[in-house]
């Protein structure tokens, strides 16, 4: 998408979004999200702050979640995909539309199923996950940012930290493996 038609690098939008982070007397500011699950506000955010992009001022939309968060979601899908092989007329909850017929039966065998696949996997540690960033300048609005990192919780100052760090260029990613253990929710291993 050109520069030209992105309102993410528009000189006025950019100093809204200042004004905006000035009058939160932080350097980001928090973006509702109805697409983020509800509950969970301390593992993934969706933020925006001004920063640079090829010389040039630009809004970053960022998506930041926890490395356990993306861990789990990773496990999720892998089980998932497992057991739509075993059984193909299960709909997953994201692919659910208002044609849907329920079928509860089959909806409770798939999901415990689900659960049996994921202890598998904690247990033989298929899944490990490092921090990422993943930066997409073709966004509709001015550049997406999508990261997990490895901290306990995404609070103000961590992400104000990120903020800092990214703009600052010296973001630092830790490329260790990391996999969790959903029983106690704490980390279970670094390799």
């Amino acid at each position: 998408m050109s520069t030209n038609t992105n309102p993410g690098f528009d000189p006025a939008e950019i100093a809204a979004l200042k004004k905006q982070c000035e009058a939160e007397k932080r350097s980001f500011v928090y973006i509702l999200d109805e697409d983020l699950p509800s509950g969970n506000e301390r593992e993934m955010v969706h933020i925006q702050f001004v920063g640079q992009y090829e010389k040039q001022e630009v809004i970053y939309d960022a998506i930041v979640c926890t490395l356990q968060l993306h861990y789990s979601s990773l496990l999720y899908e892998a089980a998932e995909r497992e057991i739509i092989q075993q059984y193909p007329l299960y709909v997953p909850l994201e692919n659910r539309d208002e044609n849907y017929e329920p079928n509860e039966e089959l909806d409770e065998e798939v999901e415990m199923l689900i659960l049996e696949v994921i202890e598998d996997l904690e247990e033989n540690e298929e899944i490990k996950v490092a921090e990422y960033i993943e930066i997409d300048p073709e966004f509709e609005y001015g550049v997406s940012i999508e990261a997990a990192l490895y901290v306990p919780a995404l609070d103000d100052e961590m992400l104000s930290q990120f903020v800092q760090d990214f703009n600052g260029n010296t973001l630092s990613l830790d490329p260790s493996l990391y996999t969790f253990n959903s029983d106690d929710e704490d980390e279970e291993e670094e390799e």
